[in-house]
């Protein structure tokens, strides 16, 4: 009769458990709760003096949809920076025309808001866990690619609050922290674009995002400017509905 190692079989529960837990869904937060987490994401947006903190989350996605959509084109990464004033930037190496750099370059104010909207439908669906998990891998699969000091610490203690919230609090605490995270990356996705075309409009940011694809493709960069608005604010208005079960 064959017997079975006590040690494989604890390690095989160890990881099944933790598989229904990643993969589970989680109940919700009731929705007043909700609505005071998009209300709390909404200050960390408006006020000048709060956004020029907060904005360094949205860099992060900024920069990391250049580098994510750079690798998944075939591009080489060579390394990523963020820059204490929230500024960034990714370079990679490849050809410098072509689908794969246009692709890369419209990622970087499309990401913020793309990312929000698949968080949201993963909070419609209450996989909480997983969307805190999916997140947290994100983070850390980044960091191998920063290469300064200030991006290293930013995205350390990002990826810290994350792994924390959900591995050592309640469920209630993480669907919070999960909602709040995602209103953030919904609204926060949506000033960028409109602090760009300010700075255009005085003849700012003169290699901005859309100038560059504008390089690129031979479209206006007000073209590309029109495309990072709606696709934040589409992604807004599509993701809100989803997190307020509308």
């Amino acid at each position: 009769m064959a017997s079975t190692d006590p040690a494989t079989s604890l390690s095989s529960a160890a990881i099944g458990d933790l598989w229904d837990r990643v993969s589970g869904t989680q109940p919700v937060p009731a929705e007043w709760l909700v609505i005071v987490t998009g209300l709390v994401a909404l200050a960390a947006v408006v006020p000048h003096s709060l956004w020029r903190l907060s904005r360094n989350a949205i860099t992060i996605a900024h920069e990391g949809g250049h580098g994510l959509v750079a690798l998944l084109t075939g591009r080489r990464l060579d390394g990523i920076r963020l820059h204490s004033d929230t500024s960034g930037l990714t370079v990679s190496a490849g050809k410098p025309t072509g689908i794969g750099m246009i692709l890369t370059a419209a990622a970087g104010y499309t990401a913020p808001p793309l990312l929000g909207l698949g968080g949201a439908y993963l909070l419609a669906a209450h996989h909480i866990t997983l969307l805190l998990w999916l997140a947290t891998a994100l983070l850390i699969a980044m960091l191998v690619m920063i290469r300064n000091a200030y991006g290293a610490l930013t995205v350390i203690l990002t990826g810290a609050a994350f792994l924390l919230i959900s591995w050592l609090t309640e469920p209630g605490v993480q669907s919070v922290f999960a909602y709040l995270a995602v209103w953030f990356l919904l609204l926060g996705g949506v000033r960028p674009a409109f602090e760009l075309q300010s700075k255009r409009r005085h003849g700012g940011a003169p290699d901005s995002d859309a100038d560059q694809l504008s390089r690129l493709t031979h479209v206006p960069a007000a073209m590309w400017l029109f495309l990072f608005h709606a696709v934040s604010i589409s992604s807004l208005i599509g993701g809100g509905r989803w997190l307020l079960g509308l």
